[in-house]
């Protein structure tokens, strides 16, 4: 089957794809047999386009690098659903065979979601055309009733095999699984199992395990219908895209999302686009996701035999650039829907001497991660006397969603790079409960309930951390905490601390706490908190302090120490 995947030159596969092809820079892996075949040939075998997205994040319009608004054009743009919209127009005709599937987490990110919530994602979603798509943690975040209402406004299907739910509105909505009848081709959903720790659906709604309701929906369809070609959009993550392949028999193309990943012949890229594993069968299956706020387009073109293998491929993502022209109309309703808050949005609240940086957060300590827990620390600290005041501030590194530039920071750049509206909230926890806690964080397993943690740290000044790191490096599964001092001086495991978080990780959010606090005092919101922070500390300088370390695995402990890592 090697053999008949060969590597031609990108133009050859350009002049197949278009002119969005060729702005994608990158190589294309091609088969002469996937060019040439269209429809069934005498052997059986057909050829489809794929076209895929997923993690936009509300991000309809352009932005800069940083995920903000694109105010400096001269810097770079991304990304932009009138793009999409262009490269659609521009190749769907050439491709009459084709499906346009969202991976999710449309929702929360930008503007767009925060002043309108769904509903100008939606519009967008339905002038697109697209023909299918699956749910992502993040579209939970208002509950199960307003996800319900915009799935309702959706003129597509919805699919997610692995989510039962007591909603009527959902129940409605969802299916396992879409048959396109004209293409004889399935598509199975799955959501991650992770969302009730990462977002907010009822107790009622239920994610089951994503392999085992892929493998189930499989059976379910070869049982009772004759389709043979069955593919997936799974918003999972590239690591779980993987383990599904391996784990089960009959699905040969993956569409993922969730993680961010970026594949391809790019500088970053995780990995190859498409990522080929072997299944339970030893047969080939074909992983591939489009990175994170429509940055880039995923287009693969594949050839099925009879029994449903992928015989051949070609494609790579299409990177959205300022020479991908913005679809006039759809850019037009898209500016119009700005105007309400884009005032609000402009208003200068100070200035930044330094970038304050988001993406090492998941990883490491980083300045927009110091930033904003020294801003909570404060906040707090403001309203206490020495008697009851909190030791430090700790957030989930999930919850910081974009940098910020050097320069001048506006309201709508605070509100992007913390787009949730959580509040601050204050614990009080004990010195043995702050152990366990990073414990669990470092090694991404709950000390007390053994589910995964799914997010990296971020803390305040006021405490240090050092660990030693997995064998696959910081902020990886493995991780063990090695000591932690509060105040400059060693942790006290009997001692009962004040402790400044949101209401999120509080209330079990990413799976930090356990059992998660409840009936807390809502205090203001962390953009709020922001924005009064960086107005009183302008013009902004963050130095890393190495609050959090990483330590060698050889290097012996004091004793002070050695009592910590004993625990």
């Amino acid at each position: 089957m090697a053999s008949l995947r060969k590597l031609l030159s990108a133009a050859a596969c350009a002049a197949s794809f278009g002119m969005a092809a060729a702005q994608a820079g990158e190589d294309h892996l091609v088969s002469k047999r996937a060019l040439s075949k269209r429809f069934i040939d005498s052997q059986g075998n057909y050829n489809i386009s794929f076209y895929h997205i997923n993690d936009v994040h509300a991000h309809l319009d352009q932005y800069s690098s940083s995920g903000t608004d694109c105010t400096r054009p001269e810097r770079g743009c991304f990304g932009g659903y009138s793009r999409v919209k262009t490269v659609l127009k521009e190749t769907r005709p050439s491709h009459p065979d084709s499906l346009l599937l969202n991976v999710g987490d449309e929702f929360q990110g930008t503007l767009f979601f925060s002043y309108y919530g769904g509903e100008k994602i939606a519009d967008t979603l339905n002038e697109i055309g697209f023909d299918g798509m699956t749910i992502g943690n993040h579209e939970f975040d208002r509950g199960d009733e307003y996800l319900g209402q915009f799935l309702e406004n959706l003129t597509f299907p919805i699919i997610s095999a692995n989510i039962q739910s007591d909603n009527a509105r959902l129940n409605r909505t969802i299916k396992p699984f879409h048959i396109y009848d004209q293409y004889q081709l399935a598509v199975i959903g799955v959501t991650t199992e992770t969302t009730p720790s990462i977002s907010s659906p009822g107790k009622g709604t239920l994610f089951s395990d994503s392999v085992q309701a892929v493998q189930n929906t499989i059976d379910l369809i070869r049982s009772t219908t004759n389709i043979t070609r069955i593919a997936a959009i799974t918003h999972i993550g590239y690591d779980e895209d993987q383990r599904l392949a391996k784990e089960t028999t009959g699905l040969h193309l993956i569409m993922g999302g969730h993680s961010h990943t970026l594949l391809g012949n790019v500088a970053g890229a995780a990995g190859p686009y498409p990522t080929i594993v072997d299944n339970k069968d030893g047969d080939e299956v074909f992983i591939v996701t489009a990175y994170r706020w429509g940055e880039y387009l995923g287009y693969i073109d594949v050839t099925y035999d009879a029994a449903g293998k992928v015989l051949a491929y070609h494609g790579a993502p299409v990177h959205l650039t300022n020479q991908t022209a913005q679809e006039p109309e759809l850019q037009a309703e898209i500016n119009a829907w700005r105007i309400p808050f884009d005032e609000f949005a402009k208003e200068e609240v100070g200035f930044t001497n330094v970038v304050l940086d988001q993406t090492t957060c998941q990883a490491k300590e980083c300045t927009l991660g110091d930033f904003i827990c020294d801003a909570m620390l404060d906040y707090r600290l403001n309203a206490s006397t020495p008697e009851n005041a909190p030791a430090f501030a700790i957030t989930n590194a999930g919850g910081v969603r974009a940098t910020i530039d050097q320069g001048t920071i506006t309201r709508g750049e605070v509100i992007t790079a913390f787009p949730f509206g959580n509040a601050v909230v204050e614990i009080s926890i004990t010195g043995q409960q702050i152990w366990d806690t990073f414990k669990g964080i470092f090694a991404r397993v709950n000390v007390a309930n053994g589910l995964t943690v799914t997010s990296g740290v971020q803390v305040s000044r006021g405490i240090k951390i050092q660990y030693i790191a997995s064998a696959t490096g910081p902020g990886t599964a493995g991780g063990r905490l090695y000591s932690i001092e509060i105040g400059g001086e060693p942790i006290d495991l009997k001692k009962v601390y004040k402790v400044v978080t949101i209401d999120f990780v509080a209330g079990g959010g990413d799976n930090f706490f356990s059992p998660a606090f409840s009936g807390l005092v809502i205090l203001d919101t962390l953009d709020e908190v922001l924005v009064d922070y960086i107005k009183e500390k302008t013009p902004v300088n963050v130095v890393l302090d190495g609050r959090i370390q990483t330590v060698s695995k050889c290097r012996a402990p004091t004793k002070r120490r050695m009592a910590k890592t004993e625990i």
